[in-house]
């Protein structure tokens, strides 16, 4: 029979409960509890990492703005709950490149159709024709939970504009990984795996066969509370960083830099992305003299206004556009 643990006196006399080393004996006795500060990761539960080419994804939301020049009026309208129709009118210029570094301005106008088909086991097919004649197409279909199949063609009567690229998706418990194969033989792969729960890396290869040209890359991204940071390196010469930081619920900052060390290039950017209630401000401004800002602003449900500017100083160019968006 073991002997019981000795009393022991507060002030005033008040008897004290035994010290039996368990936080709450402590936390009454006045004695800090020891805390393990070592964070213990768990490497067989792992997250899985985004996918490859989404490596940016949230960088270039800010950086890359789909700005325009002209008018554009967009209409969705849904028939059912699984198909829709698309319609798409724009009116403005394109920049037709020169020897001078100076383009030349054209004006066009185009009209889109399209038509979406999306099932409720996440298959879908979207097509899009001109009224120039080019058909665009995309499917996505999942053969199993961890596999999914994609396609994406292009048909045009321009010669060498007709394209087609299959994709095959593999997704694992805590990496992702896919096989490419294209138009021109061109065949590729990329695998990405989580080291940590915010760290991940991976690579990227491709061949081009009519070409004889073939590459290889490798990438790295860390994902905070507030930042994501990722950095590629290809053997094309390219070395491309980006950083966003997400300052609060309404606005994000973001930065690029990208250099080729073949041609001793390197540019630089910085983009803002701020949401409010009904309005979405994305802009940005690099070291090639470009400042750039797209305005998308909620009228009523299903109907936003869409306010487009960009400013070359360097080459005296300046582009304006407004549009309107309307169906969900």
């Amino acid at each position: 029979m073991s002997e019981p643990l000795p009393k022991t006196y507060g002030q005033g006399g008040n008897v004290l409960p035994a010290n039996d080393g368990t936080p709450l004996q402590q936390a009454v006795r006045g004695v800090r509890p020891r805390v393990d500060t070592k964070t213990v990761i768990d490497y067989g539960n792992l997250p899985a990492p985004v996918k490859y080419e989404e490596l940016q994804r949230e960088a270039l939301m800010s950086l890359k703005p789909e700005l325009f020049e002209g008018f554009r009026f967009d209409l969705t309208k849904s028939l059912n709950q699984n198909f829709a129709l698309a319609h798409s009118f724009f009116l403005g210029n394109i920049d037709v490149p020169t020897n001078n570094n100076q383009p030349i301005k054209m004006a066009i106008g185009t009209y889109e159709f399209g038509a979406n088909y999306v099932t409720s086991q996440g298959t879908m097919l979207i097509g899009r024709m001109t009224n120039d004649g080019r058909m665009t197409g995309r499917i996505k279909h999942d053969l199993t939970p961890s596999i999914s199949l994609k396609s994406q063609m292009q048909l045009a009567s321009e010669a060498g504009m007709s394209q087609a690229m299959v994709d095959i998706d593999f997704k694992g418990k805590d990496w992702n990984s896919q096989i490419k194969y294209g138009s021109n033989d061109f065949y590729g792969i990329n695998y990405f795996q989580s080291v940590t729960p915010s760290f991940s890396m991976g690579g990227e290869a491709f061949w081009l066969g009519q070409q004889r040209k073939s590459g290889t890359g490798f990438a790295a991204r860390h994902q905070g509370e507030q930042h994501v940071a990722t950095c590629q390196l290809a053997t094309t010469g390219l070395i491309n960083a980006t950083y966003i930081h997400k300052v609060n619920e309404k606005l994000s900052l973001a930065t690029d830099f990208l250099w080729n060390w073949h041609g001793r290039e390197a540019t630089a950017s910085f983009g803002y992305d701020y949401m409010v209630r009904q309005c979405r401000l994305r802009g940005k401004v690099d070291t090639d003299g470009k400042v750039g800002a797209l305005l998308e602003e909620r009228i009523n449900v299903g109907v936003n206004f869409v306010l487009s500017a960009e400013i070359d100083h360097p080459k005296k160019d300046y582009k304006f556009g407004f549009g309107m968006t309307l169906g969900e």
